[in-house]
């Protein structure tokens, strides 16, 4: 069994959960996850994907260097507490203030009242401890405080104890108790005393209408993550918020499968091997290279040939040229497949339409193996950016940076694995999409409901469309009979749509159902094998009768876009029926409607499998 550390977290993990600027909790003490200034990159490895990196250019700009693995402690050295390297993702201790769960006193880590209590061969017990604590007969462990501030601009800061207590600036540090009066720990049992001047207030007082107009809780622009405060201060309310709350972090990511771009196999390598290869200056260091078995793959090709090959990508290597649209050149490879650009990590076995659906689908790929790099580029606060439709969408004072200075490299995670694809037939989605145009009009009203009651700026902009819409759905309601049959969970399934906006450009239509995991050998082949034209054909028929009825109709059924009163984005639809997994679906549940796959119950949709 593999050993496994206090603090150890997955790197697709530091991408999804506890990326820069969030919060892990650890047993005794809360810790952020610092900026990319403090990490050390010696024990990073550096990841090839020139498409992604073009993508995090456009956001963050040309100085971008490079793709990085976070750092990994490879060597058994590194696990000796002492005299091993510290490696790994630098943490700093925050919220700063601590509570004794004995004598209830509340103060800061720089107050001095607390302890740091090490053991270097047991971080589970690393813990800070109240000394002077006059109720418990041994020094006690205290605990972070669950209160903090955030707010939407990616600001986040302790919450302000002294000033609370006192209604604002007062001549008076205290003690401080948080004391709990009451059976439940909601707010209204929870009251900081101040034993010195007597004030006492509730909890209550920190949330609510009242709270957003307070200026005790006017933000300050604090970055912890970064060590500093925004410059020039921050204009907007703060709001209180608990410790490891879901929405206290969302990371902004982007993503993109290795894909060929090379009928030749030496090119491709070339192109494979470039983070090594780049930095090959002559033939000298090629043949050194070669002499210490860096050239893994290239045994049956000369030296020349592979210099000749180096030099032809130098000469028109250039990311300006990538396009800053991830899923175009993708989706030109899995509609267009050519099994002789197959690669290591890149496999595509075109099949037949699935049995009985030959009407509505062109062809199904059978994607044996794939490549997925996912870069992380920022991150927001209270505000998730599984609201905007494209990452570029995110206004910029939303998005908080990953350093002080613009950033030189980012993280990434690399996972492998495998997956379906499937083309529909565009001119049969056109077809329905236009005898359905009243409800691709409640949709487009929905959608701008949406982004105006969340003052989001230009609420008719970004509208996906009815057949996206048709696309999304299916793809859940596939999504769920395929965990059932390949033996993998319904969150470890993902989906990837493509689907123009009729505005122009290339015209998509399909998606792309995968699952991948980050060893290097992928995963078991059990969503391949559903691929086949009966097996898959049996499914969409099984996924389709299951969409017919939902055990929350006739309540799901009759919903309609924007019509609960909550500016909701999706049709008859919820967690019994189309509902996936945040880690599964691209779009955050939204623009779903299984009455646009078939009858519903009281459905006045035209659906579009018949």
């Amino acid at each position: 069994m593999a050993e496994h550390r206090v603090g150890d977290v997955r790197p697709t993990q530091l991408l999804h959960t506890y990326g820069v600027g969030a919060m892990v909790d650890l047993p005794n003490i809360a810790a952020m996850v610092m900026g990319l200034d403090d990490w050390k990159l010696q024990y990073a490895t550096p990841v090839g994907e020139e498409r992604l990196l073009a993508a995090v250019r456009g956001q963050l700009g040309g100085q971008v260097e490079r793709l990085m693995l976070p750092p990994v402690d490879l060597d058994e050295l590194s696990r000796d507490p002492l005299n091993g390297p510290r490696i790994g993702v630098p943490v700093a201790a925050f919220p700063q203030w601590y509570r004794c769960p004995w004598c209830d006193l509340i103060a800061p880590l720089s107050s001095g009242l607390f302890e740091l209590q090490a053991d270097a061969y047991r971080p589970d017990r690393v813990r800070y401890r109240h000394t002077a604590c006059n109720k418990s007969p041994a020094p006690p462990a205290v605990l972070p405080t669950r209160f903090q501030l955030a707010c939407k601009h990616g600001h986040v800061d302790d919450f302000p104890w002294l000033r609370f207590v006192h209604s604002g600036d007062k001549n008076c540090n205290g003690p401080l108790r948080l004391r709990k009066f009451g059976v439940g720990d909601e707010a209204a049992n929870l009251f900081v005393h101040c034993d010195s001047c007597g004030d006492t207030r509730s909890l209550v007082d920190a949330f609510g209408e009242s709270a957003k107009t307070d200026p005790l809780f006017a933000c300050r622009g604090r970055r912890p993550h970064l060590r500093d405060f925004e410059p020039g201060g921050c204009p907007v309310q703060a709001e209180t918020m608990l410790l490891g709350a879901s929405n206290s972090w969302f990371g902004i990511t982007l993503s993109a499968l290795s894909i060929p771009r090379h009928a030749d196999p030496l090119p491709q390598l070339v192109e494979d091997k470039w983070v090594m290869l780049q930095h090959v200056a002559s033939p000298e260091v090629l043949a050194a290279f070669r002499a210490v078995g860096n050239l893994r793959g290239f045994e049956e090709y000369e030296d020349a040939k592979v210099w000749e090959a180096i030099q032809a990508k130098r000469s028109g290597s250039t990311l300006a040229s990538e396009s800053s649209d991830l899923k175009e050149p993708e989706w030109q490879v899995f509609s267009a497949p050519d099994p002789s650009k197959n690669a290591s990590d890149f496999e595509l076995t075109p099949v037949a339409p699935p049995t009985g659906y030959e009407a509505y689908f062109e062809k199904v790929v059978r994607v044996e193996r794939l490549r997925e790099v996912r870069a992380l580029v920022g991150f927001t606060r209270i505000e998730s950016p599984g609201d905007y439709s494209d990452p570029r969408d995110i206004p910029p004072e939303l998005r908080a940076p990953l350093s002080r200075n613009a950033p030189t490299w980012v993280p990434v995670s690399e996972v492998r694995g495998e997956g379906l694809f499937l083309h529909f037939k565009r001119d049969v989605l056109v077809a329905w999409a236009a005898k359905n145009a009243s409800r691709d009009a409640e949709f487009f009203e929905a959608h701008r409901a949406w982004k105006t009651a969340r003052a989001m700026p230009n609420p008719d902009a970004g509208y996906p469309g009815l057949r996206f819409a048709l696309i999304h759905s299916f793809s859940h309601a596939l999504m769920r009979q395929l965990a059932l049959e390949s033996g993998y969970s319904a969150a470890s399934i993902r989906e990837r749509i493509y689907c123009d906006d009729g505005m122009g450009g290339t015209q998509m239509a399909g998606l792309l159902l995968y699952t991948a995991a980050p060893d290097s050998e992928g995963t078991l082949g059990g969503l391949v094998s559903q691929g086949e034209p009966g097996r898959l054909g049996r499914l969409i028929r099984q996924a389709l009768e299951s969409m017919q009825l939902c055990s929350s109709d006739p309540l799901c059924s009759e919903h309609h876009p924007g019509h609960d009163g909550t500016a909701s984005l999706h049709g008859a639809a919820c967690h019994a029926c189309q509902f996936a997994p945040e880690t599964s679906c691209e779009r955050g549940n939204k623009y779903l409607d299984r009455s646009l796959l078939v009858p519903t119950l009281g459905g006045v949709v035209s659906p579009f499998f018949i």
